[in-house]
């Protein structure tokens, strides 16, 4: 691929995962939706174990949105995105934070990586991977960490 070529994929992806966080700071559930192929995998924080296809993950992201009550703050820090022939992949650090049903404040660092496929002439989240680090001895999860 071009260098020329590469970047304006880059610029694309780049804008495509901006987009995608202000559509998650709405809460819009199309504008979330439009980052994914139809048959994407993911693998996020909350059950199941993984959501295979956009059905499946609409529905993931409309469970979250629905446990979420007013504002939802959301960032991406460090965004690195490597693009090759027809594929792509990015990660970058991504905080959050809003108010749960009974009033509690969220707030956390998360890590996340995206594998891109360029189809027809669109890039799109064919596979996405969510994390936080875990505490080895407890198996709790560490929300408290930031960069």
């Amino acid at each position: 691929m071009p260098d020329e070529d590469r970047t304006i994929a880059e610029a694309r992806i780049r804008e495509l995962i901006h987009d995608f966080a202000a559509a998650f700071r709405a809460k819009d559930i199309d504008g979330v939706m439009s980052l994914f192929a139809p048959t994407v995998i993911s693998f996020d924080l909350a059950p199941p174990l993984r959501c295979v296809g956009a059905g499946a993950l609409r529905r993931h992201w409309d469970a979250t949105f629905a446990s979420l009550h007013g504002p939802v703050a959301y960032e991406i820090h460090e965004l690195a995105i490597e693009v090759s022939d027809g594929l792509a992949s990015s990660h970058s650090l991504n905080w959050m934070r809003g108010t749960l049903a009974d009033g509690r404040t969220t707030e956390r660092w998360l890590r996340w990586t995206a594998c891109f496929r360029e189809i027809d002439g669109r890039w799109q989240v064919t596979h996405e991977h969510v994390s936080v680090p875990i505490d080895m001895a407890s198996g709790k999860a560490l929300f408290g960490l930031a960069p």
